[in-house]
Order: structure tokens, then sequence, then C-alpha cells
């Protein structure tokens, strides 16, 4: 009664093979992720990074059914988080947000052996674009930008500007200032945005080039003053404050892109599900209108629209580190 007929039991061995085969690529991509995610920040809490990587922690928790953890490591303008991201396993379970400065700008002002390049991770999707604002305290001697320039021309190197980080595209945005001016800033690094807001707000500081979205609430509660936006249009959230080029300075314009990537060599398919869950959570009306509160503007890209994108940026940035503007601190 127990014995088995030779051709049942080849067809049985076959599907079982068949079976064996098809099962473990389904089983891990459905798995994914069976774990919490950690999300790196590579600046200190409290700035415009941060905002948008807790924003999308939560959001991706929701989509993803796993708790997104935020890992905040601060330093040298993202380079120290950044790093620490492209030497983890490309699991899917490490994930690391931050700008062209993060990935483009800093690695280079790190001396004559990089600790990461564009190609040290798999870019995932843009979470959002930031207008910058240059901003003063409301008290202080600065109340716009003629004012300021005027200072600045009448004693160079004396104005100082604040910025969260060597390398970062606040840095990045000062140096091509000093460029298109013909001016010298004392320029001062912080860590983040939000230290660079606390001196400037105690007055240690002469101003800060920030995102909108890390200052705008000190400008609305009026500690600060935005003089001047650095988009070649009004700010939505800032209607009343003019853009660098109203005020004369000709073709300028600088943005802050905040995007997510993973390790190189993270599963296409998991960089897929991610970005698919960013583009859900953008279409939440209640994250865009978070983000849009706080001055960020939304666009979707899918891993190669913004692998593209990163290439072109990167080939801009090697111009700018050829032609001397970026000057490496090693």
């Amino acid at each position: 009664m127990n014995e088995q007929h030779p051709s049942w039991t080849r067809r049985a061995a076959v599907a079982a093979l068949l079976v064996g085969l098809c099962a473990p690529r389904a089983f891990a991509q459905a798995a994914y992720p069976d774990k919490p995610i950690r999300l790196i920040v590579p600046f200190a809490p409290g700035g415009n990074a941060d905002l948008t990587g807790r924003l999308f922690a939560d959001a991706l928790a929701k989509r993803l059914g796993q708790q997104v953890v935020v890992d905040n490591r601060g330093g040298a303008g993202g380079a120290i988080g950044a790093e620490a991201a492209a030497k983890s396993a490309p699991d899917g379970y490490t994930l690391v947000l931050g700008s062209t400065g993060t990935f483009l700008v800093s690695p280079r002002m790190t001396g004559s052996k990089p600790p990461y390049t564009l190609a040290s991770f798999a870019p995932v999707a843009l979470l959002s674009t930031s207008p910058m604002v240059i901003v003063v305290n409301s008290a202080g001697p600065i109340k716009d930008w003629p004012g300021m320039l005027a200072m600045l021309r009448a004693q160079p190197g004396k104005l100082t500007i604040g910025h969260p980080g060597n390398g970062s595209t606040n840095h990045l945005a000062v140096l091509q200032l000093q460029k298109a001016l013909g001016v010298s800033f004392n320029i001062i690094p912080y860590k983040s945005n939000g230290l660079a807001l606390n001196d400037l707000l105690a007055g240690q500081i002469d101003s800060v080039m920030d995102q909108i979205p890390a200052s705008i609430g000190h400008v609305r509660g009026g500690r600060l003053r935005a003089i001047a936006v650095t988009t070649d249009r009004r700010a939505a959230q800032l209607p009343d404050t003019p853009t660098l080029a109203e005020l004369g300075v000709k073709d300028f314009s600088a943005t802050t892109p905040i995007m997510l990537m993973a390790p190189a060599g993270a599963p296409m398919a998991i960089v897929n599900r991610l970005n698919d869950s960013v583009a859900d959570a953008l279409a939440d009306p209640a994250v865009k209108d978070k983000l849009l509160g706080l001055g960020a503007e939304t666009e979707m890209l899918t891993p190669a629209a913004l692998t593209t994108f990163l290439q072109n940026e990167d080939k801009a940035i090697e111009d700018l580190a050829r032609n001397g503007l970026l000057k490496s601190e090693g």
C-alpha cells in the first residue's frame, strides 16, 4: 500500500524542484522588509534634511509595514553618515538621504582619497527640492539685501554667514554667490542648519544661508528676517521676499534636492519597491501638504531618472572643482 508508481514519483520530484527554484526568489521579494530599516540622516537633528528624513521615515514605515529608524550622523557636510551608508550591506536595510552636496561635493573636499563616490550608491528616489534663503537676525543691523551687499563691499571678509557644513549645497551656494558678486564672506561651517540658526538667533553671526523648511518657522515668528531667496522665482511660502535675480544677481539659482539612496549593489526589486513607496507617499495629500508647508517642492523621479540627474550634476560639480571653486581640506 505504501509503494508509489514510478511516473508519479518522477512528476512529484520535478514539481518539488520547480517549487524549490521559484520559491526563494518569490519569498525574498515578498519578505522585504522583515525587520526595521535604518535611515541615516547625515546631519544633526533640526535641519532641513532631518525634518525631511523624519517625515519620510514615518511615511515609509506605514507603507512597508516595518519601523524606519532615523540615525543622525552629522559631520563633514554629510560625508560621515554617507560613508557609513556606503560601507553597509546592500540589503535594503540601511538607507541614507542627502543632497547633491552630500553625495557629490563633500567627498571631493575630504582629500585625495574620497571616502565614497557617486558609484558607491544606488539612487532610489527624489524626496523633495528646497529653495534656499538668506536669513538675518531681525534685531540686527542688516535690514535688506542692499544693506548686506553694502557691508560686504565696505568690509570684505568681515560679514559672517553660516551654513550646515563644508560641502553642503548651502556652502556651494555661498561660494557661487561670492564668485558672482566678487565679494568675500567670513564663512562659518556648522554641523547642521539648527546649530547655525541658534548662533544667528543669539547674535553670534550675521547671517545664514539656509533651506526654507528649516528657517521658515523663525521667519514667521518674527525672530529672523528673510532678505533674499536663491531660486529664479519667488518661493510660495515667502511671497514678499525677493529673489537674488530680482535684486541684480544675474543668472543665479540654487536649490537643495533631497534624495534617498541605498548602498551600491542593492537588489533592483528592493530599490523599485522603495521608489514605489516614496511615490505613494508623495501622492498622499497629508505628506505633500507638510512638504509644501515647509517650503519644499516635490517631483517624482524613477531610479533611472534620478541616476541621470545625479550624473549630470556630478559632471557640473567636477567642472567647478577643476576651476578651483571647490578646495580640498586634505
